[in-house]
C-alpha cells in the first residue's frame, strides 16, 4: 500500500495530510446523473477546495445508473466543521442547491471514516486535476467494505496486515485502507451512518476483467482461502459489499 500523503492536485486550502474521509453514496432520480455529475464537475470541485476540503473522487456506480458516489477528505474534523459550515452556508451551494437536491432521491447513505494506520493520512495522486469536460479516464476502481463487529480491530488487523499483503502479491496494491470514524459528526446538518464499523479497501483496476481476475487470485491465494478469509467470515457482522466505481473526467482517484 503506498504511504504518500500528500494532497498534490487537490484544490487551495486543503493540509497535506486527510485524517477524515467521508465516503458519500447518492440515489438519484432515473436518468439524471449526469446532469449532476456536470453541474458538480463544473460547480463544486474548486469551490469545496478552496474552503479547506479535497475532493478525491467523483464517480459513476458501474452497477447502478442511478447512483453517484464521491470521495472528500479533510484534515482533521475541525476543519471540517468549519469547511462544510462555508461551503453549505456559502453563495455557490445557494445558487445550485436546488438543481442539485432535485436531481436526488436519497443522499444519507454516508460512512465518515479515517486512514488505517492514522500516520498514513489518505494518499491522493499527485497529478493536477484535469479540466471541465475532460473525457472519463478508462478505469474501475473498487470500493470493498467489510463490516466488523462493535469491536473490531482483530477484523482490520486481519485486513491491513494480512488481506492487504496478498492483495499486493497478487495484483495491483490498494490505494488506501480506512476503517470507521468514532468522533461525533461535529456537522449534524449532514447525517453520517453510525451504529457500524468497517474497513475499507480502494484499489484500482484498468477494467472490470482486471478486478475479476484480481479476485480470483486473492481467493486462490494459500493465506487467504486458507487462514484470512475464514477468520473474517467467522468475524464479521455480515457479508462485505464490493462497490464498483468509473471516475469521471475530473475525478483524482482513478
Amino acid at each position: 500500500m503506498t504511504t504518500s500523503a500528500q494532497v498534490t492536485g487537490a484544490g487551495r486550502g486543503t493540509a497535506e495530510r486527510l485524517n477524515v474521509v467521508e465516503l458519500r453514496q447518492y440515489t438519484l432520480r432515473a436518468g439524471r446523473r449526469d446532469e449532476l455529475l456536470e453541474l458538480f464537475d463544473r460547480a463544486f470541485v474548486e469551490t469545496q477546495e478552496e474552503v479547506g476540503m479535497a475532493v478525491l473522487g467523483q464517480f459513476r456506480d458501474h452497477d447502478d445508473p442511478d447512483r453517484f458516489v464521491w470521495l472528500r477528505g479533510f484534515p482533521d474534523m475541525a476543519v471540517r466543521q468549519r469547511a462544510l459550515t462555508a461551503f453549505y452556508d456559502g453563495p455557490v451551494w445557494a445558487a445550485n442547491r436546488e438543481q442539485a437536491n432535485s436531481t436526488m432521491v436519497d443522499s444519507s447513505d454516508v460512512r465518515l471514516l479515517r486512514p488505517y494506520p492514522a500516520d498514513e493520512g489518505f494518499p491522493v495522486p499527485s497529478a493536477a486535476r484535469p479540466p471541465v469536460d475532460s473525457p472519463d479516464p478508462d478505469r474501475l476502481v473498487v470500493v470493498t467494505m467489510w463490516f466488523l463487529p462493535s469491536a473490531p480491530q482483530e477484523g482490520i488487523d486481519l485486513i491491513r496486515d494480512g488481506l492487504v499483503t496478498v492483495m499486493g502479491e497478487t495484483g495491483p496494491a490498494p490505494l488506501a485502507m480506512l476503517v470507521t470514524e468514532t468522533a461525533t459528526n461535529t456537522f449534524p446538518r449532514l447525517p453520517v451512518r453510525t451504529g457500524e464499523n468497517v474497513a475499507v479497501v480502494v484499489t484500482s483496476y484498468p477494467d472490470a476483467n482486471a478486478h475479476r481476475h484480481h479476485a480470483a487470485e486473492v481467493h486462490a491465494h494459500p493465506t487467504a482461502r486458507h487462514d484470512l478469509l475464514p477468520k473474517l467470515t467467522r468475524i464479521q457482522s455480515r457479508a462485505p459489499q464490493s462497490i464498483r466505481l468509473r471516475p469521471t473526467g475530473r475525478s483524482l482517484i482513478r
